[in-house]
């Protein structure tokens, strides 16, 4: 695994058994991001945009705007979270980053901070049409939380979401389930929902 941040090509992480591998999202790799996300901007053109936004400013922007808006945080080297390639196809979308960079985070009841510890957040999750239900947000977690280590984050925290059936869209599980972070070593810290959790990881 690469940890040259200055690099435009930073393996996150790879399971060769599987033919996966995951990187940074960079200038170089904006084009496959674009080819996963479809015209629809993934889900009804938020361009992962929808936790950095007031909600009245993301309904207004959703579609292009949203789309330049992630694009200039790429061009401007952001860390805003990782592709998930099968051989040389994009299949899988992990958005990972400092919390603080999330508004309507940090301004939800339900997810409102535990502490001063500096946090990143592993936000939102994207599958191809396709590649859904192989296993691969588990893939896609391994991958965020390399990413977020390479940047030195020592906690990282998720909000995933119980499913309501045994057939819920893809769409609506787009922060995860918590059986997926759960085997990757995340514990719940706060119960405030019914349906939604709050958990962390702490990187050793």
């Amino acid at each position: 695994m690469s940890d040259d941040l200055g690099g435009k090509r930073m393996i996150v992480y790879e399971n060769n058994e599987k033919s996966l591998s995951a990187f940074a999202l960079d200038s170089e790799h904006w084009d496959d991001f674009v080819t996963l996300f479809g015209e629809k901007g993934a889900c009804g053109g938020c361009w992962c945009m929808s936790w950095r936004l007031k909600k009245s400013d993301f309904d207004a922007n959703k579609g292009e705007n949203n789309k330049q808006s992630i694009k200039s945080l790429v061009d401007a080297g952001r860390p805003v979270g990782v592709l998930l390639y099968q051989g040389k196809e994009p299949i899988g979308w992990c958005a990972a980053a400092p919390r603080e960079e999330y508004l309507r985070l940090e301004k939800s009841r339900i997810f409102r901070r535990l502490d001063e510890l500096p946090v990143w957040s592993v936000s939102c999750f994207f599958i191809a049409k396709p590649f859904r239900r192989q296993g691969l947000s588990l893939e896609l977690i391994y991958a965020a939380v390399n990413f977020c280590k390479l940047h030195g984050a020592e906690t990282v925290e998720a909000y995933p979401e119980l499913p309501y059936g045994d057939k819920v869209p893809g769409a609506f599980l787009w922060t995860g389930i918590p059986a997926s972070f759960e085997k990757a070593g995340f514990v719940e810290t706060v119960h405030r929902s019914k349906w939604k959790r709050m958990m962390r990881f702490q990187v050793n």
